[in-house]
């Protein structure tokens, strides 16, 4: 009996420091990190996704706009490299296919990308 009272006092100490400690003492800290300070393989990542974005709606305008938070000077230039990257590194066919459509939509098509150029989309 003396062993089951002294577990559950330790169990309610320790319940009780730790809510001090997890909610007063070192709450945690939310941080908005900007788009530009990702690592490069997760602004592939969301390039990627814009680009099938772009691929689904054809807005152009709209891809580029939510590239432009990536901080980015040159996004034309970004896309054709991000594109060449994957063609290079032997990424999934899928994903190049969406970077060559908005590559050539952006005007950045090179002869890499032509035969993952998809033709009468």
């Amino acid at each position: 009996m003396r062993f089951l009272l002294s577990l559950l006092v330790g169990l309610v100490v320790g319940a009780l420091v730790g809510l001090y400690l997890g909610w007063v003492q070192f709450p945690v800290e939310f941080l908005d990190s900007p788009a530009a300070s990702l690592g490069q393989s997760y602004k592939d990542d969301f390039t990627v996704m814009i680009a099938a974005g772009y691929l689904k709606d054809g807005d152009l305008g709209g891809a580029v706009d939510r590239l432009r938070i990536l901080g980015i000077p040159n996004i034309p230039a970004f896309v054709q490299e991000v594109t060449e990257r994957y063609i290079s590194n032997s990424r999934d066919a899928r994903d190049i296919g969406y970077l060559v459509a908005l590559a050539e939509g952006l005007g950045r098509l090179t002869p890499i990308m032509q035969p993952y150029r998809q033709v009468g989309s």
